[in-house]
């Protein structure tokens, strides 16, 4: 069987990403370091791309998704992964001789920089990364573009709705430090639905986008908010004059029809307690 969907890195977001894509009748071929976790009906293929250029056997790609995952977060970890490893997945990808009608990189907003009392941010500010993955990041989007002149860049703000509780935890246990720093964030499930709006919409889709929900909030807003969902105690008041970090706009994605299913921190963390 010829595969059209090409999902470089098959995480939990590249997987939903891939299951969406399946159920509109692709064929996915998903790269990972161990098949075995890459679930049906996509099919895996194992391969390390810090170390390897994989054989694509049996692709046409229509459609091609990055969506890599590095670990630990440092500048190192981040150049092997996005860096070197998405060229050897390109150079794998152009083997093929079919270049794909469409392509996707997923990236961060952890490009843009922080500031005081934040500006609200689009895909018109200049990136200013303020660490080594950062600026990994952000050489990924330039080979990217690069190599697939027509591509889009997706910048998502802080995924959430998986298995972690990191932030519940935090506010369970009162150790919330920094009330008055903004935060964006966008949900898993939205974030896959923006990867395959963006693929497979009619009209081609724009060199970069920002996917992130509606309302940028200070965390001791959302903190507030879940103390209250979980009956904690409540954090420390956010300031907006003290607010310090990014906001960032989803006004451009939005404009393409694509609707986020929680478009708050609210409807997002209903119901948690």
């Amino acid at each position: 069987m010829t595969s059209d969907v090409l999902l470089v890195g098959c995480g939990d977001l590249g997987a939903a990403v891939g299951l969406r894509l399946a159920d509109r009748g692709h064929d996915v071929l998903a790269l990972r370091r161990n098949a075995t976790l890459v679930p049906p009906p996509l099919r895996g293929l194992s391969v390390d791309l810090t170390r390897e250029v994989p054989a694509l056997p049996d692709l046409e790609a229509r459609y091609a998704v990055v969506a890599l995952t590095a670990r630990p977060r440092t500048e190192e970890s981040y150049r092997a992964t996005y860096v070197d490893g998405m060229r050897r997945a390109l150079d794998a990808l152009a083997a093929t001789g079919t270049p794909p009608e469409r392509a996707l990189l997923v990236s961060s907003t952890a490009v843009h920089g922080s500031h005081d009392r934040p500006p609200l941010d689009d895909e018109t500010t200049p990136p200013r990364p303020a660490d080594g993955p950062g600026r990994m990041l952000l050489a990924a989007e330039e080979l990217f573009h690069e190599r697939l002149p027509t591509a889009t860049v997706l910048r998502l703000s802080g995924l959430y709705g998986g298995s972690s509780t990191r932030l519940l935890d935090t506010v369970r246990e009162g150790r919330v430090t920094d009330p008055h720093r903004w935060t964006n964030r966008i949900h898993r499930e939205d974030a896959a639905d923006a990867v395959v709006h963006l693929l497979t919409r009619p009209e081609a889709p724009e060199r970069l986008y920002l996917g992130t929900d509606d309302e940028p909030a200070q965390l001791g807003d959302v903190a507030a908010y879940l103390a209250e969902q979980l009956g904690a105690p409540a954090p420390p008041s956010a300031d907006p004059d003290q607010g310090h970090g990014k906001r960032l706009s989803n006004a451009r994605l939005r404009a393409t029809g694509w609707v986020p299913s929680r478009p708050s921190y609210r409807e997002g963390y209903a119901g948690v307690g």
